[in-house]
């Protein structure tokens, strides 16, 4: 069972501000992304896809549209593949966050929720659920899935028995690929290739 994971491209936000489930719009035209990720992808060798899922949100689903078109497959949204809700920090540079709220979630990672949206635990969950029902339907194999850098670092974690805390340092550029493959006969996931 192959799974790949394409980030979104740019936003046309500033760098450093903090957008989470905001709907953004993109740089680019999804388009021009779409034909550049098709050939990457063909370079790459991943196998072509059966089916398309995106987040819900326009910097996924324009791409995973354009993508889903170019490749003639069946696209499907599901809101779980968003990215994590930050409440009240929403569309707020990072360095303009009172620094005692960002030390208060820093030491309580897992569970704070000093913004008022998700924890990274409600968020982990959220994503986990989304997996696990995507792992027992070996007939979408290989799928794209277009979403968001933290969704695509907590699969990984997930599947790779990883620390989360550990992938959130890995570097993931925009329209950067994360391809996962599972072994049908032991049932284990490897990484084929990050950030590709």
């Amino acid at each position: 069972m192959d799974i790949v994971l394409i980030r979104h491209p740019a936003v046309a936000l500033d760098a450093g501000v903090c957008y989470g489930q905001s709907d953004v719009a993109l740089v680019e035209d999804a388009e021009v992304s779409s034909t550049a990720l098709a050939l990457k992808l063909a370079t790459l060798q991943v196998p072509p896809p059966r089916v398309f899922m995106s987040s819900p949100l326009m910097r996924c689903s324009a791409l995973a549209a354009a993508m889903a078109n170019d490749f003639g497959c069946a696209l499907s949204h599901d809101d779980r593949l968003q990215e994590m809700n930050f409440g009240d920090w929403e569309q707020q540079r990072w360095d303009a966050i009172d620094r005692e709220l960002l030390d208060d979630w820093a030491a309580n990672f897992e569970h704070a929720r000093a913004h008022g949206g998700e924890s990274v635990a409600q968020f982990v969950a959220r994503v986990r659920a989304w997996f696990d029902a995507f792992a027992q339907t070996r007939e979408l194999s290989p799928a794209y899935v277009v979403t968001h850098a933290g969704v695509m670092r907590v699969i990984a974690s997930l599947v790779l028995d990883v620390p989360l805390e550990r992938c959130l340092r890995w570097s993931l550029e925009m329209t950067g690929i994360v391809w996962l493959r599972r072994d049908e006969a032991g049932q284990q996931w490897s990484l084929v290739r990050w950030n590709a």
